[in-house]
């Protein structure tokens, strides 16, 4: 089948962590994409290949000229809840197939058993999804290896300690990359209408051994500091919402001493191991160097 034969793909969150990564693992794939983003000045960073709109899922009319000829799309919700419903019914008219990135909230883990609002969201548009018909894919992918970055780097840049609550707190941190992968595989090919897939990392490591991880990728020690989650809630204050930063220290808290729930799903899709966090590490040690 020619490219031009097959109906496009929309990818929303185009160019958040996984969405971006989704649309290089169409377009590589020859799978035509349009790619959605809220800002204008976004698309300029969005590959040639991809046919770019603007839309946001707050505004769900914007989504009509984008949906229009689609035949998958990839959802990742990053708008309040009160559109959802008006989106899912725009999806369910216009496209055949949705993957929608999801979360583990029906793992039997006590990681992802801790109150989380966005875990609500999640049912709540899967149950939309649901009651259209539209075949649809579950993507549920645990802790993020890339939420490092976000935690972590900031003090490694810097050359302090790392200072951190929970850190005997256990997880096994799945490569986005591999995120991504699972995703294209879904959107682009058939066999996974139905489908709900906890997406893991193949290790399970406490939150200072994957500091120590970080560190070897980089050739140097870092220190690492137990914080306690008083001092996480001061600190997080800029950064995570009350909400989020509670949803965090509950996870972290019911994992200490609890081995991470790790799936063969990656495997079993991809037909390969999942990225290990020492290659995530090895491969994204720029962003944790001085100056980057």
């Amino acid at each position: 089948m020619k490219q031009t034969d097959t109906p496009p793909v929309l990818v929303t969150g185009a160019t958040g962590r996984v969405g971006r990564l989704v649309v290089n693992q169409l377009l590589d794939a020859g799978v035509p994409v349009r790619a959605l983003t809220r800002r204008p000045e976004a698309a300029a960073t969005l590959p040639a290949k991809a046919e770019v709109f603007i839309g946001d899922l707050a505004v769900p009319e914007s989504l009509d000229p984008v949906l229009s000829g689609a035949g998958a799309v990839f959802l990742v919700w990053t708008a309040a809840p009160q559109t959802v419903e008006a989106v899912v019914e725009r999806l369910a008219a216009h496209a055949r197939r949705v993957v929608l990135l999801s979360s583990p909230h029906r793992t039997p883990h006590p990681f992802f058993q801790q109150p989380n609002p966005m875990a609500v969201l999640h049912a709540e548009i899967e149950r939309l999804i649901a009651a259209t018909g539209l075949q649809s894919t579950i993507l549920r992918p645990g802790m993020f290896a890339s939420n490092s970055l976000a935690w972590w780097a900031p003090a490694i840049r810097a050359g302090e300690v790392v200072r951190w609550p929970y850190g005997a707190a256990e997880s096994a941190p799945v490569d986005d990359r591999d995120i991504a992968a699972v995703a294209a595989r879904a959107l682009s090919q058939d066999g996974y209408a139905g489908g709900d897939y906890v997406l893991t990392g193949a290790e399970s490591l406490t939150q200072a051994a994957q500091v120590d991880v970080i560190g070897d990728a980089l050739g140097r020690r870092i220190a690492f500091e137990e914080m306690t989650p008083d001092e996480f809630r001061r600190l997080s204050g800029g950064t995570a919402p009350g909400p989020a930063a509670e949803m965090l220290l509950a996870a972290w808290s019911a994992a200490v001493g609890q081995p991470a729930y790790i799936t063969t799903a990656v495997a079993d899709i991809l037909g390969t191991a999942p990225r290990t966090f020492r290659q995530w590490a090895v491969d994204h040690a720029g962003a944790f160097t001085q100056g980057s």
